[in-house]
């Protein structure tokens, strides 16, 4: 009998012997090792070590009498049953040939480690880490163990998690027999993350399935943090395509609170305990883009390995500085997900005020009665359908998740466990609120949408809403290539599912408001110091925003290339055509130091927007960051799908001014293959179309601005709103001239207005001139497209 097995000399091929977890340790020492991908080392006791433990002390009797027939739905009954299990285990002793075994394998693991050895004790069941279930979090994993003698007197207790009420409870869920399964327990050398940082990555979009990402979520201290939700991380989307260009490849970066970290104990009764975060540190990431780019790159190294997404756990010492992976399994949710032709989008149908946000997990909507519970303890208080609402999840939670609605956490990341099993579960959950004990109350009736981006959203009341099946499988062919509109990036690879032809319309005002929220002319002040015009609490606040990113401007930058490139990599290789600002005046005056830097207009929808600010010297060194953001999504990360659009070009020298602006920022047009396209949103755009096309590779039609300023009035006032209609004889004369130009130049002329997506009418028409793209709101994509394919 072989009891004791390196995990240096196992594979896959020892799935049975050793469980998921420490098979899939031993393949990555293996085989992966002269790849780049760092394993601690160490050992594993067998499933055969296993049974024999429960054989030598009777305990596999016991096992058998107290689950034969058990009731995991009945709560009191499962508790009855696990800890009779448990307490047997534990009280078992050791078979001498496996605690000699075991002592043998600890005195060679020290010997490699004069420097003292603390070993992390993780549990690894033969039917665990399976392609169909992540079974994460159901056993133990014990950390900082130290000494032969503590990992002899904690065994019996890893071994005995494999009959948690949770896991017990978990696999009668997945239809996976508790009887005959054993567990593995894997000694592994403890990475030093406890004074470095450590986390869970996926190579997948854990929301939209998006299979060219990889998603970390970095925290100080030991990752264990991260999976008991008890952390908001730092989290990086990096673009494998980039990457494997050898580009830059990070998408985002989203700075987590971190207020804590798990750490090693001092005592004897506690291996870890979690400590504050100093401030300083909690505003900053807690690893680098280099740190970020070596782990995407393991990451696919792994993947590419297994055939498929995975789970991944790393750290990073404190000591070396190196990264390490700690264990791979494969992703359960999105990578099986597939296409089966059919899109279902969740969509709200009514309104409601908004009680509180946090990360969205899943894409749907949920509804119920809140049931605010403080504890496991309180878990036979949730109804089938109730909200659960607690201040994070864990494993022993299993039980009874099942039966919410969808779930809201006071704390944790996407790739906490609350996030990992509501995905299993397809259940909407919103994790990190802060504060959903308190803001909400028990009892009371909320609706939990996770269908619109990143953000999920708790709403007062139980709010109607309705579950469209999109069939992109059955539609017809036609003749203009449709587009979509989009504004946000956080709902880009979610999008990016829909049948299209590229982004015919991204607008930069979103990223800049949401993702940026700061004036940019405050933030050239700030970065100068000269801050005259700016409060001292404005300037402090900038700072906290904008020091993790290197500077003022820097955070400008890089928070803009990354909204645009989140864009241009969810939909490459179409085309993503990306508008540069066009907030008017009032709107810049919203940013926090904007009323420091904007004229007070009477008009600003005519005023002091568009071209006019680019070549305006007041606003050209704003302009020049917009440029860098693009010259980098375009340069460094290498998204040349990306185009870009000038909006509200009055003139024909406004037109050769911001051309000789991008030239000077690096973005001239046919380097590279950049197309530089403009809004035809003026009248007098229409009327000089060939002037205007002749320094610029195309027109992108405005309707909305058109329509508003070839019948004179404003479409923003009720009091004329029924005037405006983008089918007005006058407005489709200037929209038919626009096209009619761009055929005549052999130019790109599409149209990103809202009137296509409103009226299948003037879509049809629109086809009929011969125009070459629509770019429509996403709601409407299909409906549009089905009627341009009507006879």
């Amino acid at each position: 009998m072989q009891r004791v097995l390196w995990l240096g000399d196992a594979s896959l091929a020892d799935l049975g012997a050793l469980g998921g977890k420490n098979a899939s340790l031993g393949e990555m020492i293996s085989h992966l090792s002269s790849l780049g991908v760092t394993v601690p080392m160490g050992f594993a006791t067998t499933s055969d070590a296993f049974r024999e433990f429960l054989l030598e002390n009777g305990v596999d009797k016991h096992v058998d009498r107290a689950l034969q027939g058990l009731d995991t739905n009945n709560l009191a009954a499962l508790q009855t049953a696990g800890a009779s299990i448990r307490a047997a285990i534990i009280a078992g002793t050791l078979p001498p040939p496996l605690e000699a075994e075991v002592r043998e394998a600890y005195g060679q693991l020290e010997s490699c480690n004069p420097a003292g050895l603390s070993v992390a004790m993780r549990s690894s069941a033969t039917a665990e880490d399976l392609p169909e279930a992540s079974f994460a979090g159901q056993q133990e994993t014990l950390l900082n163990v130290e000494g032969i003698e503590e990992v002899l007197r904690r065994l019996p207790e890893v071994f005995a998690s494999l009959f948690t009420d949770r896991a017990i409870a978990y696999r009668a869920h997945h239809n996976v027999p508790t009887l005959g399964i054993a567990l593995s327990v894997g000694v592994q050398v403890m990475v030093r993350s406890d004074i470095g940082a450590s986390g869970v990555l996926f190579t997948i979009d854990t929301e939209s399935g998006f299979k060219d990402l990889v998603l970390i979520n970095s925290v100080y201290g030991l990752g264990e943090a991260i999976v008991q939700g008890a952390v908001n991380p730092d989290e990086f989307r990096v673009y494998k395509s980039s990457l494997a260009a050898d580009k830059y490849a990070i998408l985002s970066h989203e700075l987590g609170t971190k207020e804590q970290r798990m750490v090693y104990a001092d005592g004897a009764q506690a291996t870890t305990r979690f400590e504050p975060v100093p401030v300083v540190d909690q505003r900053r990431f807690s690893i680098t883009d280099d740190d970020v780019h070596e782990l995407a790159r393991m990451a696919v190294t792994i993947e590419n390995h297994y055939g498929r997404a995975m789970d991944i756990e790393w750290g990073k010492s404190g000591i070396d500085g190196r990264l390490y992976i700690l264990q791979a399994r494969p992703e359960t949710v999105e990578s099986r997900a597939g296409t089966a032709g059919v899109l279902r989008q969740y969509r709200l149908t009514g309104t409601a005020p908004e009680l509180l946000s946090g990360r969205a997990v899943g894409r749907k909507i949920g509804s119920g009665i809140a049931r605010i519970l403080a504890s496991t303890a309180e878990m036979g208080r949730l109804q089938p359908g109730d909200v659960l609402v607690t201040d994070m999840t864990d494993p022993d939670w299993e039980p009874v998740i099942k039966k919410a609605s969808a779930i809201v956490t006071n704390r944790g990341g996407r790739t906490c466990h609350a996030a990992i099993i509501a995905r299993e579960l397809g259940i909407p959950a919103i994790v990190g609120t802060a504060s959903g004990t308190t803001a909400l109350y028990d009892g009371q009736p909320v609706t939990v949408t996770c269908a619109e981006g990143e953000t999920g959203r708790v709403l007062d009341g139980l709010v109607d809403f309705t579950v469209d099946e999109v069939s992109i499988n059955e539609l017809p062919p036609i003749g203009p290539r449709l587009m979509l509109n989009v504004g946000s990036p956080d709902q880009a690879f979610s999008l990016a599912s829909l049948p299209h032809h590229g982004v015919g319309l991204a607008r930069l005002e979103f990223i800049i408001s949401t993702r940026i929220g700061i004036h940019p002319a405050a933030l050239i002040a700030v970065e100068s110091g000269d801050t005259a015009g700016l409060t001292d609490e404005v300037v402090a606040e900038i700072h906290q925003r904008t020091d993790a990113y290197g500077g003022a401007t820097a955070f400008y930058v890089k928070r803009l290339a990354e909204g645009i490139a989140t864009i241009a990599a969810a939909f490459a290789p179409e085309p993503v055509i990306v508008r540069f600002s066009d907030f008017k005046s009032n709107e810049y005056a919203n940013l926090l130091g904007g009323p420091a830097f904007e004229p007070d207009e009477e008009n600003p929808m005519i005023g002091y927007r568009g071209a006019s600010r680019y070549v305006s010297d007041a606003f050209r060194e704003c302009f020049d960051l917009e440029c860098q953001a693009a010259l980098f999504v375009r340069d460094t990360m290498g998204l040349t799908n990306l185009k870009l659009m000038i909006p509200f070009v009055r003139t024909i020298a406004e037109a050769e001014g911001v051309i000789r602006i991008l030239a000077e920022n690096g973005l001239e047009r046919g380097r590279n293959g950049l197309e530089v396209v403009m809004m035809c949103e003026v009248p007098s755009n229409a009327i000089l179309a060939d002037e205007f096309l002749e320094h610029f590779d195309g027109f992108s039609i405005g309707s909305n601005d058109l329509t508003q300023l070839t019948l004179g009035l404003d479409r923003d006032s009720a009091l004329v709103a029924e005037a405006f209609d983008e089918r007005n004889p006058a407005v489709l004369k200037l929209i038919s001239q626009a096209i009619a130009a761009g055929k005549r130049a052999g130019k790109y002329v599409g149209i990103c207005g809202q009137g296509p997506s409103d009226y299948p009418d003037f879509a049809r028409w629109l086809a009929a001139e011969g125009i070459d793209s629509m770019s429509l709101s996403p709601d409407t994509l299909v409906s549009t497209w089905l009627a341009l394919a009507e006879p």
